[in-house]
């Protein structure tokens, strides 16, 4: 035996030995004898296994043949169209062409692979059934729907086994890139508005986000063209089911989109999100983090003219926690979010910066979320319910004063150290609420003051008065 018949043994190819043996020989004939036989068949055979992945995870759209072994998941109908013929003029003729797509699965993920003409025949007349486990050589494409492989040969192995588990329903850790067909249930955490672009053939397509968070974590939802209006649709909050997404990849993120084929749906179901959020005092510059608390200030929005001529926007919130506060800087459409006062806030992905005064500062860019929820159960008066003080003074339900300690801003959550009705007490605090009543906090407890002083947000005061309903009736502001 000889030295290529010696490495085409150790070879596992589905070329045949005639066909590797022409390429050894062209490839010595390339390497103008820089090469003999023996060399010229190892790197035949290695760019041989190079086709080879090692799962479906591995399969990108910039490889030229791909061959992987994978079980059927799911077969779809048969497709006619006209394939356009190489005929001149007017008597150009029309072809007609079939193809079938068929999702294939492994232990790392999913993938659509598409069969053409006399193979999609085959596969329409039931000579691929699912759970049959394939061996597939075909050429990575970017599909409608992600990563897709037309086939070039595909064969049924009985030996072989593939061992994947299909689910119904994906939690946003079970994400996957490649994958399609995905039902996800989430819970809305940010919307935007819908843009258009122009497409390379004229046309001209649509696009929106949303962010969904569930109790694995978060992901960014893109919604293209007709369903793109779901986003301005959809409310902060809501509970919604992404039925047929697929998986895409983003700056090295995972994403989930939805098109033609997909849809969002708000559904009755209970969908927790509670992100692993970093104290105040352990934030550090340069980092990208989550943040929560309660809204103690709240600043007007400013617009501001960019280098391009274009116009943006800012609004800054402060947002305190058990273990201090910060400023966070909300951009372009975040400005606009529906936000007061007693607010409990979640920010995902904000950089920490430099801020004023050498005080470090969180920003909100096109990548954060920006949600107003109700704080963790296990957050202080998290429990308050409708005693807490809701927006602009008012009450709402809205936690967010008490996600860090103190009175609901009524009165009637006052702790049990509390004075009596009548009893005159003196209190010092920062206004973290300005109206009836204004709200002081010293960084421990809060308190709701009556008075007609006219107090600014973020003012250092000290009022004296007799308690009445929870509140003091402030005969003394200074």
């Amino acid at each position: 035996m000889g030295v290529i018949e010696d490495v085409y043994e150790d070879l596992d190819t589905d070329v045949e030995f005639e066909e590797f043996e022409a390429a050894v020989h062209d490839k010595v004939e390339q390497m103008g004898g820089l090469a003999d036989e023996e060399t010229a068949a190892m790197l035949i055979a290695h760019e041989l296994e190079d086709e080879e992945v090692s799962g479906i995870a591995d399969i990108a759209p910039g490889m030229d043949e791909v061959k992987f072994l994978a079980k059927v998941v799911g077969i779809g109908d048969l497709r006619t169209f006209e394939r356009e013929g190489e005929g001149e003029g007017d008597d150009e003729a029309a072809d007609e062409g079939h193809v079938i797509n068929v999702d294939v699965a492994d232990g790392t993920g999913q993938v659509r692979i598409s069969f053409w003409d006399r193979m999609a025949e085959s596969v329409d007349d039931g000579e691929l059934e699912v759970g049959d486990v394939l061996r597939i050589k075909g050429r990575p494409q970017e599909g409608y729907s992600g990563i897709e492989v037309s086939v070039d040969q595909a064969e049924v192995d009985e030996e072989a086994e593939v061992d994947v588990q299909i689910q119904d329903t994906y939690r946003i850790e079970d994400l996957s890139l490649g994958l399609s067909d995905v039902n996800l249930q989430g819970r809305v955490l940010a919307t935007d508005s819908v843009r258009t672009f122009d497409r390379d053939d004229g046309s001209e397509g649509r696009v929106a986000n949303l962010t969904l968070g569930d109790e694995t974590g978060r992901v960014r939802v893109t919604l293209w063209d007709e369903r793109a209006d779901r986003a301005t649709e959809l409310d902060a909050g809501t509970t919604v089911e992404v039925v047929d997404g697929y998986v895409r990849e983003r700056d090295g993120d995972l994403e989930l989109h939805v098109g033609s084929r997909g849809a969002v749906e708000e559904i009755e179901a209970d969908v927790k999100y509670d992100p692993e959020t970093t104290p105040v005092a352990d934030l550090e510059l340069d980092e990208t983090v989550d943040l929560a608390g309660g809204v103690i200030e709240t600043d007007p929005k400013r617009t501001f003219d960019r280098d391009d001529g274009s116009e943006g926007q800012v609004r800054n919130v402060r947002l305190k926690d058990e273990t201090g506060d910060i400023r966070v800087a909300l951009w372009g459409e975040k400005a606009d979010l529906d936000i007061d006062l007693a607010d409990y806030l979640v920010v995902t992905d904000a950089e920490i910066q430099d801020g004023w005064q050498d005080d470090l500062e969180a920003s909100a860019g096109w990548r954060s979320t920006v949600t107003v929820t109700d704080p963790p159960e296990d957050a202080p008066g998290a429990d308050a319910g409708d005693d807490a003080v809701g927006s602009s003074g008012g009450t709402g339900g809205s936690p967010g004063l008490d996600a860090f300690g103190g009175d609901g801003g009524d009165g009637e959550g006052v702790a049990e150290s509390d004075p009596t009705d009548g009893e005159t007490v003196q209190f010092t605090g920062t206004v973290v609420q300005a109206g009836d009543p204004v709200v002081l906090d010293d960084g421990t407890e809060t308190r709701s003051v009556d008075t007609d002083a006219d107090l600014r947000l973020g003012e250092e005061v000290t009022v004296r008065g007799a308690i009445h309903g929870g509140r003091i009736d402030a005969d003394e502001v200074y």
